[in-house]
């Protein structure tokens, strides 16, 4: 009877009489009896009870998580066997193809390899270019750049002829390969313009025909001739990048000559994290002028200047910094009527730039110097009327301090503000010259209508600011304004040079087919010196030197353009809209309205 001893452990009704508790246990006996299965007998058995049933709670057991089973035929596995019958399904379902999001694309504007611009207006103006270049075997490829650029004068209240021309050639030929490219170019510029500033008080008090007879006598007609040969080689994957020439001779309708030669080879490595660069400079210049002013004697100049510029660079996450140092020896071989001797100069190299807020904010500054070489061409091409008497000689650029912000207002707005400290010893200066003797020196440059370059120390203080912006793939603007303040050592006035220079652009999109652009900008009052004439005679006149404000003066351009097709475009262009009558130069007014209409051609060989 373990069995039902076993049940009534498991019985909960504690207070149920040992009678009606004997015949509960027998109907479960009865029933689980009737479970069992037919074959097996278990018997039976008399309970005697002898005293009232008092119920316990046994302890609990675990019941194992895979219980022992002992019957044969549950631990038989049955083999079976599956067939499967393959026949074919008709369905009628077809998936449909996947399609990719629209994307409006612009239509891909077919590049060629040249063009053609032909371009004229009012006052005679003519403007024609042509590039061509051409791609040849084994990644050479050859290209020539032809540009003229004239007009036939016409500016009002002007005595003396005014018009002008400009005309260059340049051929090139290079090879570019994975680890090697190179070029070389040669050319050739003439460029005739006219000392056409001269005072009317020179002649506004001279009967007719003593004013004519003054005016024919000056010939104020200068040319300019520049023949150069450069070169360029690249090096990938080596110490040494690259390396520069270019040799100019340059001259002039009065016999001026200048030979200049600059070579500027460069290395560079890494070492860990560090970029090592080492810049070497060699720059050679010799010239001579036929006569000084005066008509005294010639004029010569020539000084070699080497130098060395090692730097490292270190390039972190949000921090940059390039440390470096230049030293420059200048030897003075011509030195005209500059006092100039062979010399040493160290300059600062050090640059820097730290990301405050990613690309939105970058805070940079510096300490630069260097030895500028200055030369007759590119006093020439700042300004076209300087005579032909000029004192050349180097400016010592002792440093530029500068820091600045910049970073982005937007995803389309861009910004750059930075103030600056240069202190430059021998900075050239363009001055007036004086009226010389006109009975005696006919020099179409010598009534003081030509300009001579001045040297002293100038300290500028300097800020800078830019904006811009573009609204869309079709607008685009820009904004820029520098405030200078100078102070000068030796000369009176900081001469020609603008305290204020501002320039705004414009750019867009109208259709598919049109585009328009405009510019303007705004040049602030600058100083000069003024010669005022105080007797006039046949003998030598006499004059006397004040100083003089040039008013300040802007300048509004626009262009108009139509794509006909993706070669063939038309272009309107109009210069000085304004219409104002400034002189960048003393006595150098400048032409008016100006109209030019052309096309641009492109188109492959």
């Amino acid at each position: 009877m373990n069995f039902i001893k076993n049940i009534s452990q498991f019985t909960i009704f504690e207070s149920l009489s040992s009678i009606r508790l004997l015949s509960i246990c027998l109907i479960v006996t009865t029933q689980i009896s009737f479970a069992q299965k037919q074959d097996g007998d278990i018997g039976t058995e008399v309970v005697n009870v002898v005293k009232p049933y008092t119920p316990t709670i046994s302890d609990a057991f675990k019941v194992k998580e895979t219980p022992s089973l002992d019957d044969d035929e549950n631990s038989k596995k049955e083999n079976i066997q599956y067939n499967i019958f393959s026949f074919p399904v008709a369905s009628t379902f077809t998936p449909s193809k996947g399609k990719a999001a629209g994307v409006e694309n612009g239509a891909k504007e077919k590049l060629f390899n040249n063009y053609a611009t032909l371009a004229a207006g009012n006052y005679g103006n003519i403007n024609a270019e042509l590039f061509v270049t051409q791609t040849l075997e084994s990644g050479d490829y050859v290209g020539a750049m032809l540009r003229h650029l004239s007009s036939q004068g016409g500016i009002k209240n002007v005595a003396l002829d005014n018009n002008y021309s400009n005309s260059a050639l340049d051929v090139t030929y290079g090879s570019r390969t994975q680890k090697l490219a190179w070029n070389g170019d040669i050319g050739y510029q003439r460029q005739t313009y006219n000392w056409y500033g001269l005072n009317p008080i020179l002649y506004e008090g001279l009967s007719p025909s003593d004013k004519d007879l003054f005016l024919n006598g000056i010939n104020p007609k200068q040319t300019y001739q520049n023949i150069y040969l450069g070169g360029r080689l690249a090096v990938n994957e080596s110490a040494f990048k690259e390396a520069t020439f270019r040799f100019n001779h340059f001259s002039d309708g009065f016999s001026s000559g200048e030979n200049r030669f600059v070579a500027k080879p460069s290395l560079q490595f890494d070492v860990m994290d560090v970029k090592l660069k080492t810049d070497f400079v060699l720059d050679y210049i010799n010239g001579k002028f036929q006569k000084d002013y005066y008509d005294i004697s010639g004029l010569k100049y020539g000084y070699t200047n080497v130098g060395v510029a090692p730097s490292f660079q270190i390039n972190k996450d949000d921090f940059s910094v390039n440390v470096g140092v230049g030293i420059f020896y200048s030897m003075a071989t011509e030195t005209g009527t500059v006092s100039a001797k062979n010399k040493l100069f160290v300059y600062p190299n050090i640059t820097g730039s730290y990301k405050v807020v990613g690309d939105l904010m970058v805070a940079y500054a510096g300490a630069e110097g260097k030895l500028k070489q200055n030369s007759y061409q590119e006093f020439a091409q700042e300004n076209l009327f300087v005579s032909p008497t000029l004192a050349v000689a180097p400016t010592d650029q002792k440093f530029d301090v500068y820091v600045g912000l910049k970073g982005k207002l937007a995803n389309t707005i861009g910004y750059n503000i930075r103030g600056s400290v240069m202190n430059e010893d021998n900075k050239a200066l363009f001055l007036s010259n004086i009226f010389s003797n006109y009975n005696t020196n006919k020099e179409g440059y010598t009534h003081g209508n030509s300009f001579n370059v001045v040297y002293d120390n100038v300290k500028t203080v300097s800020f800078f600011g830019e904006l811009k912006a573009d609204f869309s793939k079709n607008v685009s603007f820009g904004i820029n304004g520098t405030f200078n303040s100078y102070s000068t050592k030796n000369e009176q006035e900081a001469w020609n040079l603008p305290g204020i220079k501002l320039g705004s652009t414009i750019d867009f999109n109208i259709t598919p087919k049109w585009y328009a652009g405009a510019n303007v900008f705004f040049v602030g009052e600058r100083k000069e010196l003024k010669f005022v004439q105080t007797a006039l005679a046949i003998f030598p006149p006499t004059y006397s030197t004040e100083t003089t404000n040039l008013d300040s003066y802007f300048d509004l351009n626009a262009h108009l353009g139509y794509k006909h097709n993706d070669r063939l475009t038309f272009f309107l262009k109009g210069n000085n809209l304004a219409n104002q009558n400034y002189q960048r130069w003393m006595n150098y007014p400048v032409q008016g309205i100006q109209v030019l209409v052309g096309a641009n051609y492109k188109f492959d060989f």
